[in-house]
Formats: structure tokens, sequence, C-alpha cells
């Protein structure tokens, strides 16, 4: 029942929307997320400043509640504030993808959609949302859930196409993914009203201008603040014939002090328990932000990417001992223990050299002022510059060596 409520509610809010224009901005004005006074549900409700196409379901591993908007202005929402409920153990809004907006609300126990509706007012087009979860058996949630498939909502399914070779003219400029950090329901790490998706962004862009004017192509995983899934930022490598995809973070650590720059590679096997750590709490970003991507390989998949990586492997090893020696160079530091291994997914393109720079720590206060200062970012993307160039010449060198 609660299954067909819920699609009840996306095509009858979809529906509406086709009479109205799909490019309005809506603003949040309000929002409250709390168990209802019998105890045996929990109601959301959203004012917003106009009605848009909405749509709502659930996930599991972990359970979560799942709202998703045409664009959403979220200035002002709060929440922490918004979640006076028990069954709530995190609430997240913020940017989903260009023009969309999410709301996830990681719950506690399983839990199903009862019922879910919007009105608008006919003066003043305020839109209020209502929705109401109730308790469920394990079974019930997860035979309730899923993402609706919708064309009105989702890209249409690929036709199979074959794959171009991957391979670069002779010549050509070296193609680089620039893959800033996290990004619009995923700030990263925040200190001191500074967020790690915001800063990663901002250097981003300024070593983008620093390796286009070096003579390589660069192209950005995201170029706003907007959600990109670690999955669709690997993607987007493929797409782009990426030569190298270098991810750009910068974390924090809640217990002792950690300071300059850190270069990973891919690994099944961290390094130490601290990268560990770090990689679990990256990926279990996307898993909150709806995509799980557990189970996706087969087993002759799994043969096919090892066989890329015996490859690519070295390839990315390499390119981040060369980056370490050129931040080295350019800003005078790194980390005492610069190379790390950790399973990161975004570093999971078996025939792209990939490698995660932590570019430093926002729990170390200097390392937070270097982060803010245009003259150190300039040093360390000179740096990151230097690396790629070292990188590149000699893996020119060594490329009759490799297999064909």
């Amino acid at each position: 029942m609660s299954r067909i409520l819920l699609l009840l509610a996306a095509i009858c809010a979809a529906s509406w929307a086709a009479a109205q224009d799909l490019g309005g901005r809506a603003l949040f004005e309000s929002g409250r997320l709390e168990d209802d006074g019998w105890g045996d549900g929990t109601e959301l409700s959203l004012t917003l400043s106009q009605g848009v196409p909405w749509r709502a379901f659930t996930l599991t591993d972990p359970a979560r509640l799942i709202v998703d908007f045409r664009e959403v202005d979220w200035t002002g929402a709060d929440p922490e504030a918004m979640d006076r409920s028990d069954s709530v153990t995190e609430l997240r809004v913020g940017g989903f993808r260009s023009g969309w907006s999410r709301l996830v609300a990681v719950l506690g126990q399983p839990m199903v959609i009862e019922q879910a509706g919007m009105r608008v007012a006919d003066g003043s087009g305020r839109a209020e949302l209502a929705l109401r979860l109730v308790p469920a058996s394990a079974g019930e949630m997860a035979a309730a859930s899923g993402t609706p498939r919708d064309p009105r909502w989702d890209l249409p399914v690929p036709d199979a196409t074959v794959a171009a070779p991957m391979r670069r003219a002779e010549g050509a400029p070296l193609r680089i993914v620039l893959d800033p950090g996290h990004g619009g329901i995923d700030p990263g790490a925040e200190r001191d009203g500074q967020s790690e998706a915001a800063l990663m962004l901002a250097f981003a862009r300024e070593l983008r201008d620093v390796l286009r004017r070096a003579g390589y192509e660069v192209v950005l995983t995201r170029d706003d603040d907007v959600f990109v899934s670690l999955e669709g930022r690997v993607a987007l490598a493929h797409d782009a014939r990426a030569d190298l995809f270098v991810s750009l973070h910068a974390d924090a650590i809640e217990e002792g002090i950690a300071h300059g720059a850190t270069v990973y590679t891919l690994s099944d096997d961290a390094s130490d328990a601290a990268s560990a750590a770090l990689a679990e709490r990256h990926d279990r970003d996307d898993l909150l932000s709806g995509l799980d991507l557990s189970g996706s390989d087969d087993r002759v998949a799994d043969v096919l990417l090892d066989l890329a990586r015996l490859d690519n492997t070295p390839r990315g090893v390499a390119l981040a001992r060369h980056l370490v020696d050129g931040i080295r160079n350019a800003v005078g530091t790194v980390h005492k223990r610069p190379l790390r291994r950790a399973g990161f997914s975004v570093l999971k393109a078996a025939d792209i050299p990939s490698v995660l720079v932590e570019v430093g720590f926002l729990s170390t206060a200097a390392d937070l002022d270097n982060l803010q200062d245009p003259i150190w970012r300039a040093g360390m993307a000179a740096g990151i510059r230097d690396g790629i160039t070292d990188w590149a010449l000699e893996d020119a060198a060594l490329a009759r060596l490799r297999r064909q």
C-alpha cells in the first residue's frame, strides 16, 4: 500500500508540474520533521515559496527517505533545527545535481511512506509538502523501496555503443579530469564557516587555469556547488577520455593534528587505520545521497578490471610520487607520510591513472589559513602542475614497455 501511495504522490506532483514553469526556483520558508503525537509515525512538513515538481521514495542500506525537488534555494534551512524526530538520525538538504535539489533523512529503523502530498495556495502559489512515515519490518521496507524510474526525472537509458579507444593521438595534449570533492548536499568537512566542498571548488578552478596555461586540456567533474555521485565522477572521466584523474580534498580529523598534503592511490588494503576511516567517510557520503555502488560488478568484469589495473596501477603510483615531489618543491612541506593507499571508490577507474590529493586539513589552523590564501594556493597549483609534467615525461618514456 505504501508503495502505491508513493508512486501516486510522484505522479500527481509531476502531472501538476507539467502545467507550471519548470524553470522556477522555489525558496525554502520553513520545515519540520517530528514524531506524531501517537508515537507510531514520523511526519515531514515543508513550506516553499512556490510549488515545484517533486518525488519521494525510500532506500535501504542504510534506511533513508529521499525527497527530490526541482531546484530549491535552501538558504536559511538548518537541518539540525528541523529534525525533531527520534526516528531520524541525520538530515541533509542541498543541491543534488544542476537544477535539482534533495532532502535526505537517514532513518534509525525500517519505515515506509504512508502518505505524501503537496498543496499549493491559489492566491500566493505557496506550497506545503506533507509526508508521513510509519514503522515497518525490514522486509516491508525493502519491498517498498527503490528509485522510481520516470523519464521526466531521469536521463534515458543509454544505447549500447562500442567504446572508442582511450589511447590519445600522438602529440595531442594530455587531458586531465580534476575532481573537486563533495558539493551540493554533501559539504564535506567544515570548520570556522568554511566547507571542504567550497574550498576545493575554488582551488580546482585555479588549478584548471594553471594547467591550461601549461598546455593541458582540463575538465572539472563539477563547476558549481552541486552533488555528483562517486560513480558519476568516474563516468565523467571516462566520457572525457581522460589521461589521468586527480581528486581534490581537504579533510578534517577529530583527534590529533595532521598537517600538509597527502596523495592517495587505490588499494583494497589501506596503508593505515586513518586512511581506511577517511575512505569510508568519503564513500558513506555517497550512500547518504542515495547511491549504493556495492555489488555492481560481476566476476567477469572483475577479472577484466584487474587486468587493466596491472598496467595502470604502477602509473598511478608514479603520478603520486611525482605530485609529492612537485608539491614539496613548490610549498616547502608535505605531510610526514605523504604517500598513502586506501579504497576510495572515486579512484576505481581501472584504465585511468588516478590519485586523490588531500591538499591540507581543515582541522589544522595553519592548513585552513593556507587554503584561504590565494598566494599559497597558487604555489600548490604550481607544484601539482610540475608533478604532472614530470610524470608525463616519464610515462611517455616508459610507454613502449607497456602492453599495447
